[in-house]
């Protein structure tokens, strides 16, 4: 699989993720989005993609920025993405303390 092909992958999964947190169904969130019944089930089944318009629409569908939609795609469990990821969660008095740490290792 290349690695375009991950990335329509991992659209279609984000969007089931967050379809099923909302707990809402294929049909209602298709209809909610002034489109056909089918319309997510289309995307979600590998069948279509969406345009970048109606991704931007999607993504306002959950209240979300497109910065929070895809932060996590292409992230493997690698050192680096599991650090960004504990450092994304962190306060500002923590997110300090590693600022002067780095500044101490370089």
């Amino acid at each position: 699989m290349d690695q375009f092909t991950d990335y329509e992958q991992q659209l279609r999964e984000r969007i089931t993720q967050l379809r099923v947190e909302r707990n809402v169904s294929e049909h209602r969130m298709s209809l909610e989005l002034g489109k056909s019944g089918s319309y997510i089930r289309s995307i979600t089944s590998g069948m279509a993609l969406p345009s970048v318009h109606e991704l931007m629409n999607i993504i306002r569908y959950f209240d979300m920025t497109p910065e929070a939609f895809f932060q996590d795609f292409g992230a493997q469990d690698n050192t680096r993405s599991l650090l960004c990821r504990r450092i994304a969660a962190l306060d500002d008095a923590d997110l300090e303390k590693v600022r002067l740490f780095l500044d101490w290792i370089e």
